[in-house]
């Protein structure tokens, strides 16, 4: 008898992060002795093998044969391990059947900015809150996300429990000492990286590089998968502040080359109007370059004093911090160490035995 079922139906070979998570957390699960709902077998762990076109690679289609296999398939195999709990890193579950079930929710992003024609907003407007009323508890990634699921879900705080998540130790560590490039062929810049949705805030982004007295001695890189929605809009605004020149639209980014992208930064500057968690915050720090975030949502959880916080509405306030960095080698090295020391303070062992301990509690 399988007491615990552990849905990874998501994991697939170019992870974003939710599947990150799932797939830097399951190991530390291994003490429950779970079946995993795998597509691939995983060894040392029991395996039940599920089909492998429910991932986010399948797009809006696996989303879909996701949530038909969660509602259809799921139960039956509960049924047939005689398992005790399910967990799944991402919040959803069948609903309306005999599983007892814990979730992991990353944000409410989709509540707190909708998109009209979304089938995701949907997701979160009808199926999600249906998932959080019937699971036994709720895990998520931060703070700001618990009182978005208490605030946005109305689901009682008694019910919910914050675990932050961490980042690859192994991958993003301080690769050499750095400091901004005088003379070089690499003229200095600033990086974002992440999506390109409206809520990430780079039209104030660009608005602010631009207003650096000195810009034209600067770039500013945007690295991160483009968006036929949104990026032609970011380009014409580089084109009408004629910054076109040192806006660089990097796309999507290899794993293996993100380190050296952000160690050779003048700083990662990170200025979204909300976050669940803020993977690049946190790996920004641990390789030893300065962050500029902002000073809401779960962002200042993860940098606490490492960062410059600055208010995402605020286009003076962004430029402000980025002048700071690029011209005050005093407290960039400050915040260099600052970062380190806060990076220190997330691991996924962490990560893992805390939500070990939740666990156990419904098993």
């Amino acid at each position: 008898m399988n007491q615990l079922l552990v849905n990874l139906s998501i994991l697939f070979s170019q992870p974003t992060g939710i599947s990150n998570y799932a797939k830097n957390l399951f190991p530390a699960l291994k003490s429950l002795e779970p079946t995993l709902l795998v597509a691939e077998e995983y060894p040392n762990f029991n395996c039940h093998l599920v089909p492998n076109n429910l991932t986010p690679a399948q797009g809006t289609k696996g989303h879909l044969q996701r949530l038909i296999w969660t509602q259809f398939q799921l139960p039956q195999i509960y049924q047939n391990y005689k398992s005790k709990l399910l967990f799944s890193p991402i919040p959803e579950a069948p609903l309306y059947s005999q599983s007892r079930y814990i979730v992991m929710v990353h944000d409410a992003i989709p509540l707190r900015f909708p998109k009209p024609f979304s089938p995701l907003t949907a997701y979160h407007r009808y199926y999600i809150p249906q998932v959080l009323k019937q699971a036994v508890h709720i895990i998520c990634n931060s703070e700001a996300t618990a009182k978005d699921i208490t605030d946005l879900y109305k689901i009682n705080s008694n019910k919910v429990t914050f675990i932050h998540l961490a980042h690859d130790r192994n991958h993003f560590h301080p690769i050499e000492k750095k400091d901004i490039p005088q003379k070089s062929d690499q003229i200095p810049y600033f990086l974002y990286l992440g999506r390109q949705d409206p809520y990430k805030n780079l039209h104030r982004l660009i608005a602010a590089f631009g207003k650096l007295p000195d810009h034209k001695q600067y770039q500013l890189y945007l690295a991160g998968p483009q968006d036929k929605r949104y990026t032609p809009q970011l380009e014409t605004q580089a084109v009408e502040l004629g910054i076109s020149e040192q806006v660089k639209f990097l796309n999507y980014i290899p794993y293996s080359e993100l380190p050296t992208l952000i160690n050779n930064a003048i700083a990662l500057v990170f200025p979204s109007m909300w976050e669940g968690f803020g993977f690049p915050v946190l790996e920004a720090m641990s390789i030893g370059t300065p962050v500029i975030t902002s000073n809401i949502s779960s962002l200042p959880e993860v940098a606490g004093d490492a960062a410059i916080l600055i208010n995402p509405y605020n286009i003076d306030d962004i430029s402000h911090a980025m002048q700071i960095i690029a011209t005050q080698n005093q407290i960039r090295t400050q915040m260099i160490e600052k970062g380190l020391k806060q990076a220190e303070k997330f691991s996924w062992e962490k990560t893992g035995q805390a939500t070990v301990k939740v666990l156990q509690k419904y098993m």
